[in-house]
């Protein structure tokens, strides 16, 4: 597990930097945990474009994750660390003691051999990939899967090199600290995995070339200053003129920088408590 830099012999060899895969032992994934993935180009049932900037891409298939892990009380073993081109994190497959495989995102330092086991009633050994109840975590230590209904499922903290520190806890609430400084509240009935996700990193990871965009199903995004008045706000004028010096908006018109666009009526809003930090320029 490692970062990979290339001889600058091309343009594009020249800012590359990749893994070096090295954690990875299979290469291909198990048969009956895989299923077909379709793709829609970013248009909807009218073959109209919603989603702009989406199409091509290389040919996958979606490998099923077990999130709930609710395989409750059962001893289970690691037997392979692979890729999984629908998400930047690793994934380890897990053979439990019924001969049941599934696959789990892939902590930092979970190796191929490790046991781990899932509770939904007690506490169980702080190692990576070990699962249990936010009531149950000590505090100060690290999780990431985690759920935000009981029984749902995990919805954040999913990532490469993804992490959530158990701050406190207090009237049947968790508070979990974010990397971007945010602070919020978690049901303590939700399910959370131990330690940080594998791949950490991932964040120093350059694609060198805009072909390695494409092969994810990136396509080119054009300036708005480049279009004409009808096609975006920023659009016309000769040369670089422009417009103007306009605020900076979308499409539509919605205010590009700056605005606040979280909405004020979301019932979640009462689960902040410290919103993130903004990043200095």
């Amino acid at each position: 597990m490692g970062i990979k830099k290339f001889k600058p012999v091309t343009p594009s060899r020249r800012w590359l930097v990749s893994s070096d895969f090295s954690e990875i032992t299979k290469s291909k994934p198990e048969k009956n945990l895989v299923v077909s993935l379709s793709k829609s180009g970013g248009r909807n049932n009218y073959g109209r474009i919603t989603s702009r900037r989406r199409g091509g891409g290389h040919k996958r298939k979606y490998r099923i994750i077990d999130f709930k892990r609710n395989k409750f009380n059962v001893e289970g073993k690691v037997i392979a660390i692979e890729y999984d081109p629908n998400r930047s994190s690793r994934i380890a497959l897990v053979e439990y003691s019924d001969m049941e495989r599934r696959y789990i995102i892939w902590p930092d330092k979970l190796n191929v051999g490790d046991k781990i086991i899932s509770s939904s009633d007690s506490q169980v050994d702080i190692k990576p990939g070990n699962s249990m109840k936010l009531e149950y975590v000590p505090l100060g230590t690290l999780v990431h899967n985690i759920e935000l209904q009981p029984g749902r499922g995990a919805a954040f903290v999913r990532s490469a090199g993804g992490w959530a520190q158990v701050m406190a806890r207090e009237g049947g609430l968790a508070q979990l600290r974010l990397p971007s400084g945010e602070i919020r509240l978690v049901k303590a009935g939700c399910q959370a995995t131990m330690g940080q996700v594998g791949l950490i990193e991932h964040a120093s990871f350059r694609y060198g070339k805009a072909g390695r965009r494409r092969w994810l199903g990136r396509r080119p995004r054009v300036r708005g200053v480049a279009m004409n008045p009808v096609d975006h706000p920023h659009g016309g004028g000769e040369g670089k003129a422009g417009q103007g010096n306009p605020h900076p908006v979308s499409p539509w018109g919605k205010p590009a920088k700056g605005g606040k666009t979280r909405n004020p009526k979301s019932k979640s809003n009462k689960y902040i408590i410290k919103p993130r930090t903004k990043k200095k320029k």
